[in-house]
């Protein structure tokens, strides 16, 4: 007997499992020209493959696929991603190929399995990175066809409803805190309300179960405290709407578990002030039939009026449409109402899923029904989507992802009325970023309801947002810190890389038109061409960056462009760059052992015309430290000065090295600042190795550059004419405390 996939493991049902007539019957009661054939076939080979396999619960497996596949006609799927429920595992889990299915059940069924079996990947994987990836593949698989994620929310519902069987209770968490994570938001995206609530719970069970058990307490003793009240109010809402000519059903439910905690961790209430632990949903047939019962309810009871909202007329992103209002009942109960026609309980509960039709026919999705009904609920997919296209690593994607798909929201609108669903808590450049990329790219300002407003204000419902455009492209500092929609931080950080990609390419070219100066040469592109392959470059603009980054340096360039050239001796590019292989080269000192290590201290970085002196550390070698370094001081109580040695910089160190010196400089934030500083370098016969931006504000921003030059007079001197720039406000150089 083997065991399947651990990540699949979970109990099997636990009454007998449904035979394939059982299955072809709950389709057909609502597809009457489903291809029974197929589902059989499909059955009975899920059955073969998984024959031996068990679940943790030591039920068969197919099992599972069958409840799936249950699950799946349960959301009154087509005939093919019935059979992808019970084909789901058979790739990744038995000797079964993609080739198989498709000889057996045709292309479609075959490519909707292997969609699902790439997202079960995804499980697999511990590492955070790797997660991400497959989450960008799972963003492309369901644009490309929606049935794939259905099969998978089902695939991980009847997994959830069975995780208690795993032993382990980090393994339990892990794939509880995916699920609510990714999964459910997932559900809610579509619309799948009926999955995505269960999804929660489940989760919410498994990552949090002593507040899961003292949520499901307290309601417990509320229900029998109050069930009594809530019972007359059911009553009566049917009589009286009854009375009013208006033929409904009514029924009740409990908020779930997940839910209250939810409401009691964001906004800081008391389990008594939450409003809507208990609701009803009032199903009437028509629209104004809705709108004829919220009168009669509102006339038999006090409503609450902060909590009125009609998502009849402002339907959600996800289609979503219903009448909500609580109103206070018997013995002051605060009850909340659902008011919704019949086909808005079906969009409510199933989302996507409500919208397959006969056309033409066939049995699938139909997009033209989704958008007569109020909006296609896979547009809610499309920011997902816009994600992925901004660029940037799988854990930026995931990061910004999981941002995308936060529930709580506010509802705004465009100037010409169009209506904008937004994450709590977002400002208008989330705002800008929703309508179109461009427009938050240039975005300088906004109106709220015809009011200029900073741009780090909070939208609340309703209001009407007009943005103020401008020519500027590159973000100002702190952009990234108004939006909380992944959106938006990703479109944003694609602008700043943009930005700093173009501020390097221009330091770059200055670095190369520098080189070229120094060696009494005119600077051509096409002469630099020549020489990307011995760079190992592509574009004259990859050049550039890698010059403006330090990933090339200038006497890289030349030596490129002119191979074989012989310079001069004393040229700063024939130098040998002083580092620790090279100590013993370029230092010399009395009782220096021949052959012992030598380190450069990073924190005062010596260079020739520094006075020195080196440290005998224990199992290390000789640590090499300017005389005046700051944590050469701290080392006079830590270490024995008798292990202290007198060094001096040899006659090859003075004549023939180069040295890294660091400077910190606070320089103006104005375009070109970059620059001017790496021309004033070059101008001074240095290199820039390396640049790093240490912080950053509106009007300036402090830099650290490693500058290739050769020896302490010749850093100082750079310096020096640095400070001459009316853009830099102070340079000097870098000591470590």
């Amino acid at each position: 007997m083997t065991v399947a996939n651990p990540d699949h493991d979970g109990p099997g049902i636990a009454d007998a499992i449904p035979s394939a007539d059982d299955l072809v019957a709950r389709v057909r009661a609502y597809h009457k020209d489903a291809d029974g054939d197929l589902i059989r076939r499909a059955y009975e080979f899920s059955k073969a493959q998984h024959e031996g396999q068990t679940r943790q619960s030591g039920d068969p497996y197919y099992g599972h696929t069958v409840a799936v596949a249950f699950l799946l006609a349960d959301l009154r799927l087509d005939t093919a991603t019935i059979c992808a429920g019970l084909l789901h595992d058979t790739v990744e889990d038995t000797s079964a190929t993609h080739e198989d299915l498709i000889e057996l059940f045709g292309q479609d069924v075959a490519d909707l399995v292997s969609g699902v079996t790439k997202l079960t990947q995804m499980e697999l994987a511990n590492k955070r990175t790797k997660q991400a990836e497959n989450l960008q593949k799972l963003v492309v698989a369901i644009t490309k066809d929606v049935r794939v994620l259905l099969v998978k929310l089902c695939d991980r519902l009847h997994n959830m409803r069975t995780l208690y069987h795993i032993d382990k209770f980090e393994k339990r968490e892990r794939i509880a805190r995916e699920t609510l994570e990714i999964y459910a938001p997932l559900a809610r995206k579509v619309g799948v309300n009926r999955i995505c609530v269960e999804l929660e719970n489940l989760a919410f069970q498994n990552i949090n179960p002593a507040a899961y058990v003292s949520i499901t307490r307290r309601l417990s003793a509320l229900r029998a405290q109050r069930s009594e009240a809530i019972a007359m109010v059911s009553e009566i809402i049917g009589q009286r709407l009854t009375e009013a000519g208006i033929d409904v059903r009514v029924f009740g439910r409990e908020k779930r578990p997940y839910s209250i905690w939810r409401k009691l961790d964001r906004k800081g209430v008391s389990f008594e002030e939450i409003a809507d632990i208990y609701a009803f949903r009032v199903i009437t047939e028509t629209v104004d039939e809705c709108y004829r019962a919220l009168g009669v309810i509102h006339q038999t009871w006090r409503c609450v009026p902060e909590r009125f909202r009609d998502f009849i007329s402002n339907r959600k992103p996800n289609n979503y449409a219903s009448l909500h209002t609580t109103i206070i009942g018997p013995q002051n109960i605060r009850v909340e109402l659902q008011i919704r026609t019949e086909q808005m309980e079906a969009i409510a509960e199933t989302g996507v899923a409500a919208h397959w039709r006969y056309k033409s026919g066939t049995y699938s999705y139909d997009p033209n029904a989704a958008q007569a009904a109020g909006g296609d609920p896979l547009e809610r997919l499309r920011p997902l989507v816009e994600i992925l296209e901004q660029g940037g690593d799988p854990d930026e994607f995931l990061e910004h992802a999981k941002l995308e798909m936060l529930v709580d929201q506010v509802y705004c609108f465009t100037p010409k009325g169009d209506l904008i669903a937004l994450p709590y808590g977002a400002t208008p450049l989330d705002f800008a970023y929703a309508v179109h990329t461009e427009l938050g790219n240039r975005t300088i300002g906004v109106k709220i309801n015809s009011i200029e407003r900073p741009l780090r204000t909070r939208i609340r419902n309703g209001d009407v947002i007009e943005i103020i455009k401008g020519g500027k492209r590159q973000p100002p500092p702190g952009w990234e810190d108004l939006v909380i929609t992944g959106r938006a931080r990703a479109a944003i950080r694609r602008l700043i890389r943009n930005s700093e990609r173009d501020e390097f390419e221009r330091i770059g070219k200055v670095i190369a038109e520098h080189a070229f100066l120094r060696e009494g040469m005119e600077f051509r592109e096409k002469a630099i061409q020549d020489a990307f392959k011995r760079l190992e470059v592509h574009a004259i603009e990859d050049l550039y960056l890698a010059l403006g980054k330090g990933q090339i340096t200038s006497t890289e360039l030349i030596d490129a462009v002119f191979p074989g050239r012989r310079e001069e001796r004393g040229d700063l590019r024939l130098r040998e760059l002083i580092n620790d292989e090279k100590g013993a080269l370029f230092v010399h000192g009395r009782g220096l052992t021949p052959g012992v290590t030598l380190h450069f201290a990073d924190c005062c970085s010596p260079m020739p015309g520094d006075r020195i002196v080196g440290v005998l550390r224990p199992l290390k070698g000789v640590e090499v430290h300017v005389i005046d370094c700051e944590r050469l001081a701290s080392l006079e109580y830590e270490a024995d000065q008798s292990n202290w040695i007198d060094l001096k910089w040899t006659a090859e160190a003075q004549s023939n090295s180069i040295s890294i010196g660091r400077v910190v400089a606070t320089l103006r934030n104005e375009p070109g600042v970059l620059a001017r500083i790496a021309g004033t370098v070059g101008d001074g016969r240095g290199n820039i190795a390396n640049v790093k931006t240490l912080h950053r504000t509106v009007d300036f921003f402090d830099m650290e550059f490693d500058l290739e030059v050769i020896d302490s007079r010749h850093l100082n001197n750079i310096i020096a004419a640095l400070k001459t720039n009316d853009c830099v406000i102070n340079v000097e150089r870098a000591r470590a405390d």
